[in-house]
């Protein structure tokens, strides 16, 4: 449990110093996202995206468990 947690400190440390190249990439805004803006409102729910993170999530885990 101890190494997970220096990993997944050390992976959410890398991301934020990257953060100004990483937004850079398209997620967020991948076709069959979510997005309404009206008059003072603006909803986002990137649907897409989210099943995208969570398939390859899902295959590092798999990856690391083999």
């Amino acid at each position: 449990m101890q190494k997970l947690l220096i990993v997944l400190g050390l992976v959410l440390l890398a991301a934020g110093l990257l953060w100004p190249w990483l937004r850079r990439f398209p997620f967020g805004r991948l076709p069959g996202d979510i997005h309404v803006v009206r008059d003072g409102f603006s909803f986002n729910f990137p649907i897409v995206t989210c099943l995208v993170i969570s398939i390859v999530v899902s295959i590092v885990l798999w990856f690391f468990r083999r």
